[in-house]
């Protein structure tokens, strides 16, 4: 596996940072059963079956308008977005938004504290 860890985002100038998104890595939901079946020595069927259900808990959680609270990891919450008169780039042509609903995630007191201090 490469090291990405000498890379930070100061180190690149603006030009850079569609390379910096480049330089990040995706970790699907395989990957993360994989390790922790692992390191729990469970099975992944298990372990999927169980970050499913979670996942899932969560967004019926958010259709139902409420809010969910992780103690030092984090808020998720939905906001409604106004509608809105936007432009298409390419036609110039003006075209009304809709109002809609998005979901908003603001950071936990230990993860604020965990990304701050990997940005040396």
């Amino acid at each position: 596996m490469l090291d990405y860890s000498e890379y930070t985002l100061e180190s690149y100038s603006c030009y850079n940072k569609s390379l910096w998104r480049w330089l990040m890595l995706t970790i699907t939901k395989k990957e993360l059963v994989d390790r922790i079946a692992q390191s729990t020595q469970t099975r992944r069927v298990l372990v999927k079956s169980v970050i499913q259900h979670f996942l899932d808990e969560i967004v019926a959680e958010l259709v139902e308008g409420n809010r969910l609270e992780f103690r030092d990891f984090g808020v998720f919450e939905t906001r409604i977005r106004a509608a809105r008169d936007a432009q298409n780039p390419k036609t110039l042509e003006q075209v009304h938004v809709s109002a809609k609903r998005a979901v908003k995630f603001k950071m936990g007191r230990i993860m604020k504290q965990t990304l701050g201090n990997n940005q040396e």
